[in-house]
């Protein structure tokens, strides 16, 4: 596998559970400022996860799943990549021994996740790989491009099913998933979004 021209994160499946956070990764990423990558097995948590959480049946989550596929067709980084990995790696939580094999495998310049300790420097930086917390991922996104990526806000704005959603009910609404700096940012910016 080619690696991308593109920067490139490893989305977690911890920052594709809250749909206020992925849908802000999955709409900067169709700007193109970044290509994302993630994993059926990625996919496979966050949906089992989402379906716990909300008590409802396998397979309810799909039409978001394939929402995300769509927006992002260069996504998946395929098991036979990064499963020969896994099992050399060691990480505080084993668990995410296959997002970093995933990560490596993908060419991933960093992994988004708000789980940052279980990815510690010591070992992801002689592999060339930061953890990045998604607020401090999307901040960056905008601080290298704010014409290119507050646009992509504004959508995500419009989006919304609560149409007279103002610019600050949206950033609230981002700073109460944990998008602090991204809220801040974009409550400065609030008359373009």
């Amino acid at each position: 596998m080619a690696g991308h021209a593109r920067y490139t994160a490893l989305l977690d499946a911890c920052v594709l559970f809250p749909i206020a956070v992925c849908d802000a990764l999955m709409s900067v990423a169709t700007t193109r400022i970044y290509a994302p990558k993630w994993t059926e097995r990625i996919e496979e948590e966050w949906t089992r996860s989402l379906e716990g959480e909300k008590g409802v049946p396998p397979g309810t989550f799909n039409v978001r799943r394939d929402c995300m596929r769509e927006a992002c067709p260069d996504w998946q980084v395929l098991e036979s990549a990064w499963a020969p990995l896994e099992s050399c790696l060691q990480l505080p939580d084993e668990n995410d021994r296959h997002v970093l094999a995933a990560a490596i495998a993908g060419h991933a310049d960093c992994i988004v996740t708000t789980n940052l300790a279980d990815f510690p420097e010591s070992v992801l930086g002689p592999l060339g790989i930061e953890a990045l917390h998604p607020d401090s991922f999307l901040v960056a996104q905008l601080d290298l491009d704010a014409l290119l990526v507050l646009p992509a806000f504004k959508k995500m704005r419009a989006r919304r099913r609560k149409p007279e959603c103002t610019a600050m009910d949206f950033a609230d609404a981002l700073e109460r998933n944990g998008l602090v700096q991204t809220a801040l940012f974009l409550r400065q910016a609030a008359e373009l979004i």
